[in-house]
């Protein structure tokens, strides 16, 4: 068994495994599925798939890699499926040496004056009925700098965030996958302002990024989180053509960066996430919000999450506040009251929601410093950063970092 590294903290949660994803510890997102992670690199491009079903030994067994200058940072799987992005590898991108470019302008206004495509934009598809040897079936090509992220739990429909051509920065589109060896992109929404294309002028402060994250569906109700435009419910009963149900942006005065929004329908509420996206905050103080959306048209936030303060985070350095949290899926572990977040330099945070009013935080892990940095943007700190968080359906937390491999975490609350 691998030595494990001691985590800076931790409370009701310990590390029980570790994985350095055979020599790319760069991760973003993780998928837990049939008892193997797939994991989506930030510097090595491609993707990794690691078997994890003896959690404490984990074993690295595929790595499939992206086309040249291309980004496949985030996918998503669901019975014998496997989606994985191909987007423009940003942060290759002597534009965006400085994250404040990436984080406070649009994308698209950036890339502008790009000549020569030197990346694939799409959708891969893969086969991974033989889980540890993902066969690519299909790929939808869309113009542009290329998909951020997706949501696909199964069934016809996936829905994902697209920079395409004549638009400012990320959009939402929906995928027919009714034949997921011929995708079809059927409908797609945007905020007003962002369709460049189409004459549209922003009216949003200079400084701001208005650009679709990406969207959790349940039911007929898409859930949008746009960056510094704030959070939308949109109707998507025409996958075709999206309705907007409400809009709400709390930025100014709070910064920006709204990331997730996870919907609790049994309780009618919203768990919405703000990443936090600048060392030291520099874009401010990043908070976890929860909604009561008994009424869609009217979203009301109604508490706060707690922040971790067992030590000053903020001079610890890198960024310290939220970033993703478990979303629930089909599949993995389900709750309405018992909520996992990563806060990238305080580690991954577990949180309890029974009384809506009154979140507590349940269980904390701090993994330990990157052995190691992957991440090869100028003058990054030697510090967690943790990314992404999937829960099993045994309780067992994966969690990814930018530099500092897979840990596998064990909830005792």
């Amino acid at each position: 068994m691998t030595q494990l590294s001691k985590p800076e903290y931790s409370r009701n949660m310990r590390l029980i495994g570790h994985s350095h994803q055979g020599g790319r510890p760069d991760g973003v997102q993780v998928m837990v599925h049939r008892g193997f992670a797939y994991i989506g690199h930030m510097v090595s491009q491609g993707f990794s798939v690691v078997d994890v079903r003896d959690p404490r030994q984990p074993k690295t067994v595929n790595y499939v890699a992206a086309p040249p200058g291309t980004w496949s940072v985030h996918l998503q799987a669901h019975d014998d499926l496997l989606l994985v992005i191909n987007a423009r590898d940003l942060f290759a991108d002597v534009r965006f040496a400085d994250e404040k470019v990436y984080y406070t302008q649009s994308v698209g206004n950036t890339t502008a004056d790009i000549q020569e495509k030197s990346w694939q934009s799409g959708l891969r598809i893969f086969d991974i009925s033989s889980p540890e040897q993902p066969q690519e079936i299909a790929f939808l090509h869309i113009d542009g700098i290329g998909i951020h992220r997706i949501w696909y739990v199964g069934g016809r429909w996936a829905y994902v965030s697209a920079l395409i051509d004549g638009f400012s920065d990320y959009i939402l589109l929906t995928i027919d996958l009714a034949n997921p060896r011929q995708p079809q992109v059927v409908g797609r929404w945007w905020l007003p302002g962002m369709h460049t294309a189409g004459g549209e002028k922003t009216d949003w402060e200079q400084n701001k990024r208005y650009a679709l994250h990406h969207a959790i569906i349940s039911g007929y109700t898409a859930y949008g989180c746009w960056r510094d435009g704030g959070l939308t419910l949109l109707d998507v009963t025409d996958r075709a053509a999206p309705q907007l149900i409400s809009h709400r942006n709390w930025s100014p005065p709070f910064g920006g960066g709204t990331h997730t929004a996870l919907p609790l329908p049994t309780r009618d509420l919203l768990v919405v996430l703000d990443e936090a996206v600048l060392d030291e905050q520099q874009d401010g103080e990043k908070l976890i919000w929860l909604f009561d959306i008994r009424e869609p048209a009217n979203p009301i936030s109604i508490a706060t999450f707690p922040q971790p303060n067992e030590l000053d985070y903020v001079a610890k350095g890198a960024h310290f506040g939220p970033h993703n949290l478990h979303e629930n899926r089909p599949g993995s572990f389900i709750s309405d009251t018992l909520i996992f977040a990563t806060y990238q330099n305080a580690g991954v945070r577990a949180y309890d929601i029974s009384n809506p009013f009154q979140p507590k935080e349940a269980g904390a892990l701090v993994p330990a410093a990157p052995a190691r940095m992957m991440d090869k943007r100028p003058d990054r700190p030697q510090v967690i950063q943790s990314c992404d968080v999937f829960v099993d359906a045994q309780g067992i937390i994966y969690s990814t970092d930018y530099n500092g491999g897979l840990s596998i975490i064990e909830y005792l609350g």
